[in-house]
C-alpha cells in the first residue's frame, strides 16, 4: 500500500529496508541533502514514525510503500504504486536484507530461501523494473552489500555471505554495463554496525565485544558521499578497508577456518 502526500510529478529517492538501522539513517541523510523520498519496508508503523520525523525536519513528507519484499509480486506492485503516485525514481537504494547464523543443515530451509528472496531476488527485480526510469534521468543506484562479500565464503552464515558476494558482483557488473549511460552504481560495504541485524540473525549477547564498529549514521553518511562522488565501492571504517585490501591475497582455506571459528563463538 502507498501513501501519496501530494499531487504532481515528483522525482524520488527510493530506499528499501527503511524502517530501521542503516536504511533509516540513509533516509535521514538523503532527506537532509534535499532529496524527496519513497520509503519501503514491511512495518507501516515504523515508516510512519520515520516519515513524521523527516517531514518535521525537512518539510517534505516521504511517500510510504508498505511491502514485504520477499513476496514475488512486491517489486511489480512498488513500481505500480510509484506510477500511481506520479513518482519517478532517480535514485534507488537497495538496503533491505537480513542474515541468520547457523550451518545450512541446521537452519530452517524456508528461512534460508527468504534470505535469498530478500537479499538477492528482490534486489534484482526492483532494480530491473526501475532501471529504465533511472537510466532516463541519468540517476544513481546504491546497493548495500557488506564486507562479507569480499570473503571467500562464510561458514556458519553461508547463505548470507553468498548473498552479499552476489550483491557486490552484481553491482560491479551493472556499473560496467551502464558506464556510458551516465548512471552511477555503487556498492556500500559496511562491516560490524550495531543495529537490529545482530539480534535478528541470532548472534549471542557479546558478539560485538572487541570488534571495531562503525555507527549506522556514519555508514549512511559514507554511503551518500561515495555515491555522489561516483565511487563504485564504498567501505566505511579503516578496519574494513584494510580487510578488503588484504583478503584477495590471503589463503582461502585459512580465511574459511578463521571465519568458522568466529561464527562458533557468536552463537
Amino acid at each position: 500500500m502507498s501513501e501519496d502526500p501530494g499531487g504532481g510529478e515528483r522525482r524520488v529517492t527510493l530506499i528499501t529496508g527503511a524502517s530501521g538501522g542503516i536504511g533509516a539513517d540513509l533516509a535521514r541523510v538523503f532527506a537532509r541533502r534535499g532529496h524527496d523520498l519513497a520509503l519501503v519496508a514491511r512495518s507501516a508503523d515504523k515508516l510512519h514514525l520515520l516519515a513524521d520525523e523527516i517531514e518535521s525536519s525537512s518539510g517534505r513528507r516521504p511517500l510510504i510503500l508498505t511491502f514485504d519484499l520477499t513476496k514475488p509480486d512486491a517489486a511489480e506492485r512498488i513500481a505500480a504504486d510509484l506510477d500511481a503516485a506520479r513518482a519517478s525514481p532517480e535514485i534507488l537504494v537497495n538496503n533491505a536484507g537480513f542474515g541468520l547464523i547457523g550451518d545450512v543443515m541446521e537452519l530452517d530451509g524456508d528461512e534460508q530461501l527468504r534470505i535469498i528472496d530478500l537479499n538477492v531476488r528482490s534486489l534484482v527485480d526492483i532494480t530491473s523494473r526501475l532501471l529504465p526510469q533511472i537510466r532516463t534521468s541519468r540517476g544513481k543506484i546504491l546497493n548495500v552489500a557488506s564486507i562479507a562479500g569480499f570473503f571467500p565464503g562464510g561458514p556458519g552464515m553461508t547463505i548470507y555471505y553468498a548473498s552479499k558476494a552476489f550483491v557486490l558482483s552484481f553491482s560491479r557488473g551493472l556499473a560496467q554495463e551502464l558506464r556510458n549511460d551516465g548512471v552511477i552504481v555503487s556498492a556500500l560495504c559496511p562491516g560490524a554496525t550495531p543495529t537490529g541485524f545482530q539480534e535478528r540473525a541470532g548472534f549471542g549477547p557479546h558478539i560485538l565485544r572487541g570488534v571495531p564498529m562503525t555507527k549506522s549514521i556514519e555508514v549512511a553518511e559514507a554511503g551518500y558521499r561515495g555515491l555522489m562522488a561516483g565511487k563504485r565501492e564504498i567501505i566505511p571504517g579503516w578496519f574494513n578497508k584494510l580487510g578488503a585490501a588484504v583478503l584477495p591475497f590471503a589463503p582461502k582455506d585459512v580465511i574459511l577456518m578463521l571465519i568458522s571459528r568466529v561464527q562458533q563463538k557468536r552463537r
